[in-house]
């Protein structure tokens, strides 16, 4: 470590070369270039309609096994697409391909997933403007187009 009278020039040196490591001079750096905002597809509103693009099957994060039933829909209002799942036992049945369908967030910590399905922050509520839950009941039937 260089000390002494005439020594600042090197210390400068060496701070401005270990920079780059620095945790809080990174964290500046991401907040400078806009890194640290999460992107929010539905826009901070709390629903959004879409039409649904396809069915997918979203396997489940270890230890838990199974195949979760999703569909890929594009939002209507920015032309995005994200996954949305059908909850509950069933509900897959009641959606098809080009429905409309109205999405919401699943619930997850800092509006991400919730439990093991990775990456999908939303859910299925209304297809067609039917609730899902009277839909999967049987209390009401999905209007034919």
């Amino acid at each position: 470590m260089a000390e002494g009278e005439f020594a600042a020039k090197s210390l400068e040196k060496k701070r401005r070369k270990w920079r780059k490591k620095d945790r809080k001079h990174q964290s500046k750096i991401k907040m400078k270039m806009g890194m640290d905002k999460k992107e929010d597809l539905l826009e901070t509103s709390p629903q959004a309609r879409g039409i649904v693009i396809e069915k997918r099957g979203v396997t489940a994060k270890q230890p838990n096994s199974g195949i979760r039933k999703c569909v890929r829909v594009q939002l209507i209002k920015n032309g995005k697409q994200v996954t949305a799942l059908a909850p509950k036992d069933g509900a897959i049945k009641f959606i098809d391909e080009h429905d409309e369908v109205t999405i919401e967030g699943i619930g997850g910590a800092q509006g991400g997933p919730k439990g093991d399905l990775w990456g999908v922050k939303y859910r299925v509520t209304h297809v067609n403007g039917i609730s899902m839950e009277m839909l999967r009941t049987g209390k009401k039937e999905k209007v034919k187009r």
